[in-house]
């Protein structure tokens, strides 16, 4: 017979959070609706879920303490339906009222930028982001060391997790309140760094030279024109362009290193990956040569002219007169560990609770 343990009377009730907590919610109404949607067979990600999202992980935060949720305005593509949402009373009711952040809306990258810096300067504990790639690139860029819990609704989706929204609200409040000490759900990730002469950026997962003269439209999905990628890290089941570093090496989040990947014509070269370079699209690449990129060691670019994409979106156009160098950072952005946070939430019972108590 399995032996009965009864552990409720050493439990600690978490009647009342160790510490007042601010978390922000920061949502791209853009995010997996782009052109790479057109050229695959990949679905849009409907703004409504993205809010009904939003309500889920408020009710995550609540239930671990929070109070004050401030969230990025938008022109009603994600508040109209925020805000419809928010009157469900299915499921657990949602009490905690969030408040958005009084800014300018411009409908670019530049609104993900100014919220993310006013949610630090006014204390936030954490920062859910509901967004593709280019989405997280955008709040790592200014987000310092407040940690991010990284939700996917992109297209490609290197960085962010695919995971329910109640379970990482659950979580970040936790994290925020204190309950769960940062030491043990916190990680530290890396990042890649992009210098074009006076110009710097970052990357969280690739950058990519390519043939493209011209911006455009942004998305890389010719593989024919790529020249050089450097990654981060990569999966051996990612999808997008550091698909093709995870199929040559896969390189995980902690790795101390990423790769250097130098890309070829395929009718040049013998030596090809098969990958998944958007939803729906496999496409050869052929490789010339590829190695380890060490942090701290620039990595110098041949003279040419092209663009280069980070993490899959095109944003820097170069022609032979620029410098441009690629160097990865083991000091990028902080993160939530769910998995790590709800099981010290677990073995230190910090969610039981006897029946008729404070919850």
């Amino acid at each position: 017979m399995t032996q009965v343990i009864n552990a409720w009377s050493r439990i600690a009730v978490l009647s009342v959070p160790p510490r007042p907590a601010l978390v922000g919610i920061i949502a791209n109404p853009a995010s997996g609706r782009d052109i790479r949607r057109l050229t695959s067979r990949a679905s849009v990600f409907p703004n409504a879920e993205k809010a009904s999202m939003m309500v889920r992980a408020i009710a995550g935060l609540e239930a671990a303490g929070v109070r004050d949720v401030m969230i990025m305005p938008d022109t009603g593509g994600i508040c109209g339906p925020l805000f419809r949402a928010l009157s469900v009373t299915t499921g657990s009711p949602v009490t905690v009222q969030p408040r958005f952040i009084d800014m300018p809306v411009t409908g670019s990258a530049e609104d993900t930028l100014l919220a993310t810096e006013l949610m630090c300067q006014a204390g936030a504990g954490a920062i859910i982001v509901l967004g593709g790639d280019g989405t997280h690139r955008a709040v790592a860029a200014r987000c310092g060391q407040v940690p991010l819990l990284a939700l996917s609704t992109g297209t490609n989706n290197a960085f962010p997790e695919m995971r329910e929204a109640t379970v990482a609200g659950l979580a970040a409040g936790l994290l925020a309140t204190g309950a769960v000490p940062a030491d043990v759900g916190v990680r530290r990730n890396k990042l890649l760094r992009v210098r074009c002469d006076d110009r710097t950026d970052i990357a969280l997962v690739d950058v990519c030279v390519t043939r493209h003269n011209y911006v455009g439209s942004r998305a890389v999905w010719d593989s024919a024109l790529l020249e050089e990628l450097f990654v981060a890290f990569a999966g051996a089941d990612a999808i997008g362009l550091s698909a093709i570093a995870g199929q040559l090496e896969p390189v995980t989040r902690s790795a101390p290193h990423g790769l250097h990947v130098r890309c070829a014509d395929t009718t040049l070269t013998p030596q090809q990956v098969i990958v998944p370079i958007a939803p729906g699209l496999i496409s050869a690449v052929g490789i010339r040569e590829y190695g380890r990129l060490l942090p701290g060691q620039p990595v110098e670019l041949a003279p040419q002219s092209g663009t280069i994409a980070l993490d899959g979106e095109r944003e820097i156009e170069f022609d032979p007169s620029n410098r441009i160098s690629v160097q990865l950072d083991l000091h990028g952005p902080l993160t939530i560990d769910v998995a790590a946070v709800l099981e010290n939430a677990a073995r230190r019972r910090v969610l039981r609770h006897y029946a008729g108590s404070p919850a």
